[in-house]
């Protein structure tokens, strides 16, 4: 057994209909951010979190995912002969990037369901968990941030953000103790919570580090709210019997699945690159909100 996080589990098989209907035909992990797929901004901050193998958890028609980390020869062929050497270099990144496993979720059962999923590849050792639709802009990257509180501790994390009175119904939500200095010990977690019965305002945000007994948990959880096996009742689980730290964590998140979340990782994206930055701030500096009107 190891007890180094070495291995992320990235579920890959949802829909994407907060987003269609571009969804439709293109997995909504494949958007880009910029000029850079979604999916692939996940993969390299797991890797720069010292991940070492990618487990996906797809469904039917996310087949365009893992063709994205494969080789695509006929392409890099035609870029080579036609001296195109940068976009070349872009193309091969992706597929140098790290070693990735596809498992398939055939029904759609609910998170928990497709985290299950990963139990043979995972093994009996802690792993990243990574919902691709959080874009978080971080240093260190969110998944290390959190993995540097498992090395202290031992014990599974969840990260945490505050969000407004009005949202609460948008996620799961914990309460408990302050255990330090941007950490909680998690006593009750509520899967979208009504604002009126909600216990807190600190909602799970998308970087889970996890340990193998959840496997054993999933599998015990009975099917609860949507008719899926809900990660939240396995880690209600875990906080009661071993211990869960909830991790409000330093960045700006974007959550792609929706709209104007998408719109802002573009913006935040594009405001970092030295290609991109002077030319959108001279452009965001210039508009008028009257001509919008």
């Amino acid at each position: 057994m190891s007890n180094k996080v070495r291995k992320a589990v990235i579920p890959v098989a949802g829909l994407g209909t907060r987003l269609l209907p571009v969804t439709k035909s293109v997995p909504k992990e494949l958007l880009p951010i910029v000029d850079v797929p979604a999916i692939q901004v996940i993969v390299e901050e797991c890797m720069a979190s010292g991940i070492e193998e990618v487990i996906f958890i797809t469904g039917r028609g996310k087949g365009a995912i893992e063709d994205h980390f494969d080789f695509s020869y006929e392409l890099e062929n035609i870029l080579e002969s036609r001296g195109k050497s940068k976009e070349l270099e872009a193309v091969k990144k992706a597929s140098n990037l790290i070693r990735t496993i596809t498992v398939r979720q055939k029904k759609p059962l609910g998170l928990g369901h497709a985290i299950l999923q990963a139990k043979d590849v995972i093994g009996d050792e802690p792993f990243l968990v990574v919902l691709p639709d959080d874009i978080i802009s971080a240093d260190p990257p969110c998944a290390k941030q959190l993995i540097d509180v498992y090395d202290k501790y031992g014990e599974g994390v969840v990260s945490i953000l505050q969000v407004a009175d009005d949202e609460v119904s948008r996620y799961g939500i914990i309460d408990g103790e302050t255990w330090e200095d941007d950490l909680v010990r998690v006593r009750v977690m509520v899967e979208k919570p009504a604002p009126a019965e909600s216990p807190s305002n600190l909602a799970i945000i998308g970087r889970y580090i996890l340990p193998p007994e959840i496997f054993t948990y999933l599998e015990e959880t009975e099917v609860g709210a949507g008719g899926e096996i809900q990660l939240t009742d396995a880690l209600q689980r875990l906080a009661r019997e071993r211990a869960l730290i909830g991790y409000k964590f330093t960045g700006r998140r974007h959550d792609t699945g929706d709209r104007f979340g998408y719109l802002t990782a573009n913006i935040d994206a594009a405001l970092r690159r030295p290609d991109l930055s002077k030319k959108l701030w001279t452009y965001i500096k210039s508009l008028d909100e009257n001509d919008f009107k």
